[in-house]
Formats: C-alpha cells, structure tokens, sequence
C-alpha cells in the first residue's frame, strides 16, 4: 500500500469529518477543495468520478442551511443524525456508542501501544478519527495498517458514507462523502486483506 499517498489523504477527509468548518485547519481545507486545484493531483479516482465530486465542493448555494449549520445537523445534533458518524451504530447489534466493536478496537490500540490524545470524550470509531488513524499509522506503523483497515474500518465505512451521501442535503458534505468513498475504494484495492464482513444493523 502507498503509505504516502494513505496518510495525506486521510489526514485531509478525517479533519473534514470531524472538525467544524469555521475550524482554522478546515477552513484551509475548504478554500482549496473549492478551487479545484486539489482535482488532478487526488491519488484516487478517475476523472469521470472526480469532475462531479468537484462540480459538488465547488457549488454555490443559495439553501438556507449554511455550511456550519449542515455539520452541526449531520455531526453533532440536538436531533437524531440522519449518518451517525461511529462504527459501533453499525457493528453492534443494539447500534450503541461505546460498543464492543469500539471496545474490540481499544483493546488492539492498547495491545500495539498506539494513545490517542483527544480533547472530547469521542468514542475511537469516529468517522474522522479512522481516517486520521489511518494516516498516523501509515506514517509510524505500516505493518499494522491492513489490519486495522480489514478489521476495524473498511466493514462499516463504506455503508456509513452511502448514509451521509443521503442525508448530507448540503453539495459540499455530499462531494466529501463521494470523495470519501472513492478514496477509501483505492485503499481497499492496495490492501492485501480481505475485509472482514460484519452484519450491520444500520
């Protein structure tokens, strides 16, 4: 797998899902998604697949719901999230945050050593967080990157991105979540390990 490729991209999609837009690193992310430069040079994707996603990031729109206002709708609430953003919704039967599928991942981070330092009291299956986790891992430890994405990562993503594609409403959280999918799609053909399938409840 191209480990270069891997941590920069999941660094950039992980900060877009996880910290708000008004947030200072994301709002460099943003500008430059919305100029279109970022297009040729995505490692993942065809053209035909990347010209939509970047005709969505790049789209004015006139909606009454604003960027920010789209993030606290699809990420934080007060209402039920349309794509709850955690791994456990999906992969536990009762769809709890904090789930066995969180406590099965917690236990392999603390069996390889890996801490993460968080400011909120987030559960580590955080959408935004595995994308990060995976560009750390690329970067300080290659040999355990398949691993985490067959087993703790790739069986849950690909379905919660299909729901937040649907719920996002907002064209610019809709071009995240195709990217997201496409991105994850070409790390899914790098990696020498099958995923591994898990019944989902959502």
């Amino acid at each position: 797998m191209s480990a270069e490729t891997i941590a920069a991209t999941g660094k950039i999609l992980g900060s877009l899902l996880y910290s708000p837009p008004h947030s200072e690193q994301v709002q460099s992310l943003i500008q430059w998604l919305q100029s279109g430069q970022w297009e040729q040079d995505w490692p993942y994707g065809e053209s035909e697949h990347l010209q939509p996603i970047a005709a969505l990031l790049g789209k004015s729109t006139q909606d009454s719901e604003t960027q920010e206002e789209a993030f606290q709708r699809l990420f934080v609430g007060p209402y039920a999230l349309p794509a709850p953003p955690w791994g456990s919704v999906y992969l536990d039967r009762e769809s709890v945050l904090f789930g066995d599928s969180t406590l099965n991942l917690r236990k392999w981070m603390r069996l390889h050593g890996i801490e993460t330092h968080q400011v909120h009291a987030e559960p580590e299956d955080h959408i935004g967080l595995m994308l990060m986790m995976s560009a750390w891992l690329a970067e300080n430890s290659p040999a355990l990157l398949e691993e985490f994405l067959a087993t703790h990562f790739f069986p849950w993503a690909f379905r919660y991105l299909t729901l937040l594609e649907q719920g996002a409403v907002h064209p610019f959280y809709q071009g995240i979540a195709q990217l997201t999918q496409t991105t994850l799609a070409g790390w899914k053909d790098e990696c020498s390990l099958a995923a591994v399938v898990h019944e989902l409840y959502r």
